[in-house]
C-alpha cells in the first residue's frame, strides 16, 4: 500500500457536526412523545450504556427504554425521528470547506467512535460519507486502534482533529511528533473546565472548525513536530 504524505483524521460529533444541538432536539422530541419523566428515564439509560460501552448509543438506549415500556406506541415515532434526522443541517459552518482544504495536501479520513448502525447513518445523512470519499473508520475506542489506522492509511504524518482533549492527548502520546493534534473548542466536552485542567493542550487550539482554513500544511506539520 502506498504511504500518504499526510492523512487528516477528523472526529465527527462536535468536531464537524454540532451533536449538542442534535441531543437538544432529541430531548425536546422525547418530552413531546413520552413526557418529561420518560425523557429523563431515556437519558438515564443512555448514560448507563455509555458508561458501560464507552460510546453514545442512541438506538440502544431507545431499545432499553422500550423493554421497560413495551406498550408505548409513541416509541415508534421517536425511532422515526432518529432514523430520519436531518444531520446535514447540523454541520458546523465551513466543515465541508475544511475537508476540501485538506484534500489538496493529503487524504481526509473520518476517525470516530460509535455504534455500528446509528453512527454510520449519521455520517451518511450528514453528507460526510460522500465528502470523505467513503474514507470512514468507526471504532469502539479509536485511541487504542491506532495500529489499525496506520495499517489502513499509512502516512508520514497525521493531523488529528477532535473536540476531546482526552483523545488528542492519548494519540499524541502514542504517535509523538508523527501527529499534529488540533483542538476545535466546540461543544460541551471542549468547554469543560475540569477536563481542561487534566489534559495538556493540543498542538493547535482553534475556536471553531472553520479556522483550519487559515492554516497551511507547513504550519500544521511544524506545530506537530515542535512538541
Amino acid at each position: 500500500m502506498t504511504k500518504n504524505k499526510v492523512v487528516f483524521l477528523f472526529d465527527v460529533d462536535n468536531t464537524l457536526l454540532d451533536n449538542d444541538r442534535v441531543t437538544s432536539d432529541l430531548r425536546r422530541h422525547l418530552e413531546q412523545a413520552v413526557g418529561r419523566e420518560g425523557q429523563q428515564r431515556y437519558f438515564k439509560i443512555f448514560e448507563e450504556i455509555r458508561s458501560e460501552l464507552g460510546y453514545a448509543d442512541y438506538l440502544g438506549a431507545l431499545q432499553g427504554y422500550r423493554i421497560e415500556n413495551p406498550h408505548d406506541p409513541n416509541l415508534l415515532e421517536v425511532s422515526y425521528f432518529l432514523a430520519n434526522y436531518p444531520f446535514a443541517n447540523r454541520l458546523f459552518p465551513n466543515s465541508l470547506d475544511v475537508v476540501e482544504h485538506c484534500q489538496q495536501w493529503g487524504t481526509p479520513v473520518i476517525l470516530s467512535d460509535g455504534d455500528v448502525v446509528f453512527q454510520p447513518r449519521k455520517i451518511d445523512r450528514s453528507g460526510l460519507l460522500e465528502a470523505f470519499g467513503k474514507n470512514v473508520l468507526i471504532y469502539v475506542h479509536k485511541e487504542v486502534e491506532l495500529e489499525d489506522v496506520e495499517r489502513r492509511y499509512p502516512s508520514e504524518h497525521y493531523v488529528m482533529v477532535d473536540d476531546k482533549l482526552r483523545i488528542l492527548s492519548a494519540i499524541k502520546k502514542a504517535w509523538g511528533r508523527k501527529v499534529t493534534t488540533v483542538f476545535p473548542k466546540q461543544g460541551h466536552y471542549a468547554n469543560d473546565p475540569e477536563v481542561l485542567k487534566v489534559y495538556p493542550p493540543a498542538d493547535i487550539s482553534i475556536e471553531r472548525i472553520g479556522a483550519l482554513l487559515d492554516y497551511d500544511l507547513q504550519i500544521l506539520r511544524q506545530k506537530g513536530r515542535a512538541s
